[in-house]
This record gives C-alpha cells, sequence and structure tokens, in this order.
C-alpha cells in the first residue's frame, strides 16, 4: 500500500524526504554495502537535495544516478544534473566515479543507449543478461499537473516499452524541450523504493488521480505502490483520504 504523509508546507516536505531517503540509504549500506539513488529534476525534490547535501556522511558508499534527463549539456540552465551539482553534489563530496550522468547532449537514442549500458553494467544481472531490470535502491520523483514522473508522460508509447526497458529516449516531449532521456516503467518499478514528493495547489489534481485507478493517462498511477512512498504539503494533499 502507497504511504502517504501531508506536510504543513513545502519545508517540511523537504525536510521529511531527506530524512526518509536518508534512512534508506543507510539500510541499502547495512544490507548490500552499497547504496543506488535517483535524482529527478524540478524545484520540488531541489530543496531536499540541498537537505542531503549538507550532511555527507548520510552519502557514504552511495551511486548517484539519474530517473531523467533533458537533451541538453550538463552545464545548461534546464540540465538536470547541473541542478545536483548545485544543490547536492557541490557539498556532499561525493566522488566523481560515483555520479552517473545522463549525456543528454548525445540525443536521445544514443544518450538512452549508453546509460542503459552504465546501469547494466553496475546493476545487470550477468547471468540473465538485461531482465529482469537493474533495481535501485531509491528513487526521487516529482509529479506534473499532468501526472508524469520522469519523463515519462501521459499516453505515451515509451509506457509500454516493455520489462526489458532500461532507459529509453524521448523525441516529443509536451513540455520543452522536446527530446529527453528517462528511466523506464520497469526500471521505476523494479526500485526497492520510490519516493515521490508534491507541493502547491496545482498538484492536487494530478496526486488525487495518481491515487485512484491506476491508468497509462496518469503515468505516476503505474508506479508499484507497496514500494512508493508519497509526501505532499496540504495543498497538494488529496481531497479523499486513501482507501
Amino acid at each position: 500500500m502507497t504511504r502517504l504523509t501531508a506536510c504543513p508546507d513545502a519545508e517540511t516536505v523537504a525536510q521529511r524526504a531527506a530524512a526518509h531517503v536518508a534512512r534508506e540509504l543507510r539500510r541499502a549500506r547495512e544490507e548490500r554495502g552499497v547504496a543506488h539513488l535517483a535524482l529527478s529534476g524540478g524545484t520540488t525534490p531541489g530543496r531536499t537535495y540541498e537537505l542531503l547535501g549538507a550532511k555527507p556522511a548520510d552519502l557514504e558508499a552511495v551511486e548517484v544516478w539519474f530517473a531523467d534527463e533533458r537533451c541538453v549539456g550538463p552545464e545548461d540552465d534546464q540540465s538536470n544534473y547541473r541542478l545536483a551539482v548545485e544543490t547536492l553534489l557541490a557539498t556532499a563530496d561525493i566522488a566523481p566515479e560515483r555520479v552517473h550522468r545522463m549525456e543528454g547532449e548525445l540525443g536521445p537514442h544514443e544518450g538512452a543507449r549508453r546509460y542503459a549500458q552504465e546501469l547494466e553494467r553496475h546493476l545487470g544481472d550477468a547471468q540473465q543478461g538485461s531482465y529482469p531490470p537493474p533495481v535501485l535502491d531509491v528513487v526521487v520523483l516529482g509529479i506534473g499537473p499532468d501526472g508524469h514522473v520522469a519523463s515519462l508522460f501521459p499516453g505515451a508509447a515509451t509506457l509500454d516499452a516493455g520489462e526489458t526497458a532500461v532507459c529509453l529516449g524521448v523525441e516529443d516531449s509536451p513540455k520543452p524541450p522536446p527530446q529527453r532521456l528517462t528511466l523506464s516503467l520497469a526500471v521505476l518499478r523494479a526500485a526497492r523504493g520510490c519516493v515521490l514528493l508534491a507541493t502547491g495547489a496545482s498538484k492536487a489534481d494530478a496526486v488525487d488521480a495518481m491515487l485512484s485507478t491506476q491508468s497509462p493517462h496518469v503515468p505516476a498511477s503505474l508506479l508499484r505502490r507497496g514500494r512508493l512512498t508519497v509526501i505532499v504539503d496540504d495543498a497538494a494533499a488529496p481531497a479523499a483520504p486513501l482507501p
């Protein structure tokens, strides 16, 4: 069952999220000696990253991945990697070889191919090839007003990529820029935990829809609910309690 926490404001959401992520990373390190964390872009997760980065000890033995990226260079204002650098990586003292950047500047297809190879090299099952998909420990996600997560948009063909898909190129994002890279739905569903953050009244309808019937018209609703933690502020909280 989805775990839902409503907080009075955005700052409390960030604090709760940072504490939750730190706990899950610590658990992963204790169980497997390493933790794999995937980051998303957007304004909502940014403050959470700042709080995580302020406690470098919580990020020891953590490998950093990305849930999606725009097809731009790493120093571009729209780059999710740049957001991570400015909010988390600059203070967290994570070795460069433990930060796995999506190379958006290579374009959607080559960038996706290389990232899939990188994930499979570190997290894939050499005995079984690309299936089952690589398993991340924690994926931090935002949600769009249309219910999209990462760069998986409502009704997109990428939602039907199948269980062997790892990273996908996007050519026609409804949000600019149109070309992007994104982890597949299969990888998001395989993660040991996803943390979805939402703040502001503009996200309330999307959160409500996500927690109701699963539908490709609301990609966030397709996440594995038993592994999903949703942290929202009161403005984005669903109108009715979870069933």
